[in-house]
């Protein structure tokens, strides 16, 4: 096994802090019409609550259906070709959905947003950029800019569309966009090489285990269900607040108190998950706590007080399964099948946000906004049922190492010999790559063993 530093280089500090600004941006796009446009679609020409929640959602479609192409084509015509298309395609979107004057319009401009589906090709782009050793580190700041994303846009979309309408969310996304592409262009390096990376990107030969597996369904189930939830209260919580009292125009303020003390109350949950081994625990209860709070909302006397405190328990759920999901995700994914485990995964979340959208404005336009949330409660409780006979997830890790060029072992006879080492509970070695991808118990790993049977032989 190689040694090598850990320490970023700095080429790979500017991939990281541009990459990431870049996932981020893109996501602060899609995000910053949840708070506002239910309230302020109404003015558009054939305006619904179905439609709203359709144009709440469509993005997801799109992506859904093209992440994984996008990523393809990053192998074959370059990973900065696809992604400043597809930065190209989310900024015509936003015009699209900017000079709208109808819903029809902007659900246009929502579907042509999601079709730069550039989130494979930015992580492929990243592990190209990165070495094996400092990877995992690249991609939790990719996950960490996600979550700030979301929790700014809910501060931001509300004080934009109150000070330059809904018009105006579009055209500052549209310009935050072309800023993105500048930040390709200028700040991150080109990629010296483009590679299969078996830990970010899809491996079409493992689609079929992935999908089966009913550990990994599970997840799937579970990333789709959390976001058909978000996605479809976000059709009616906008007009809870402005029932509570709480004016448009401060309505970010109200989502950044929640948003905040949300994060508080996750953060020990979070350590209790990752260092107690109490991951299931602590995902039944999430769901469970989200379970309570729609039901809560969907009470007609859910005003004031009560209001915030059914949000906050909502958001600290659904801020603990953003973070403790992936977690389970990389414990269970095969050694080597991480990226196609979550391609699946990213997959269900974006399918589960286009239906989300739908549901909640087909339910609003039928019934009423209380049955968004107990319709949205009926859902979370059937995952709920579904996840409590999945086992407790191992405590894995994964690992990628360096394989020696001199190395004297064939195939077979290092897998077997890696199979031995102890705490290595599975192996694929990718002899094209000179990579060995393991999953790992590290409290049991024999950290020495596995170096020496790794080293390059003396000579």
């Amino acid at each position: 096994m190689r040694k090598v530093s850990a320490l970023l280089l700095a080429s790979e500090r500017r991939a990281i802090s541009g990459l990431a600004g870049l996932y981020a941006s893109r996501m602060l796009g899609l995000f910053m019409v949840l708070p506002v446009l239910a309230i302020y679609a109404d003015a558009l020409a054939g305006a619904t609550p179905f439609l709203i929640g359709l144009a709440l959602g469509i993005y997801g479609l799109t992506q859904a259906c093209l992440q994984i192409p996008f990523g393809w084509l990053s192998d074959r015509y370059g990973r900065k070709r696809m992604i400043a298309l597809g930065l190209l395609l989310f900024a015509a979107g936003s015009v699209v959905a900017a000079l709208a004057d109808s819903i029809a319009g902007v659900i246009i401009g929502r579907a042509l947003q999601g079709s730069g589906a550039v989130a494979a090709a930015i992580m492929a782009l990243l592990a190209d950029q990165t070495r094996e050793q400092v990877r995992t580190a690249a991609m939790a700041t990719i996950g960490l800019s996600i979550g700030l994303s979301f929790a700014l846009a809910m501060v931001l979309g509300p004080w934009l569309a109150a000070w330059l309408g809904l018009a105006g969310v579009f055209w500052f996304t549209a310009a935050l966009t072309l800023v993105g592409l500048l930040v390709l262009w200028r700040w991150v390096p080109p990629a010296p090489r483009r590679v299969k990376h078996r830990d970010v990107g899809m491996d079409r030969q493992q689609l079929r285990h992935v999908i089966t597996r009913p550990d990994l369904w599970r997840l799937d189930l579970s990333i789709f269900t959390l976001h058909l939830v978000l996605m479809a209260i976000f059709v009616a919580v906008p007009f809870r607040l402005i029932n509570a009292g709480i004016s448009i125009e401060h309505h970010g303020l109200a989502y950044l108190g929640i948003m905040g003390a949300a994060f508080v109350l996750m953060i020990p949950m979070v350590i209790i998950a990752e260092k107690k081994q109490r991951m299931k625990l602590m995902c039944l209860v999430a769901i469970g706590a989200m379970v309570l709070s729609l039901a809560g909302l969907g009470l007609p006397v859910s005003q004031g007080a009560g209001l915030f405190v059914w949000l906050l328990i909502f958001f600290t759920g659904f801020n603990l399964l953003e973070a403790t999901l992936p977690s389970m995700l990389s414990k269970l994914a095969p050694a080597g099948a991480k990226g196609t485990a979550m391609g699946v995964y990213s997959t269900g979340q974006f399918l589960g946000a286009f239906l989300g959208g739908t549901l909640g404005g087909w339910l609003a336009h039928t019934w009423g906004l209380e049955a968004v949330f107990l319709g949205a409660a009926v859902l979370a409780f059937l995952w709920w049922v579904a996840m409590w006979s999945m086992p407790s997830p191992p405590p894995l890790s994964s690992e990628v190492v360096a394989l020696s060029e001199e190395h004297p072992d064939t195939l077979d006879a290092l897998l077997e010999r890696l199979a031995e080492v102890a705490g290595v509970e599975d192996v694929m070695v990718v002899p094209e790559e000179r990579l060995a991808y393991l999953k790992v118990n590290r409290q049991q790993l024999d950290q020495a063993a596995l170096s020496r049977l790794l080293s390059p032989p003396k000579h």
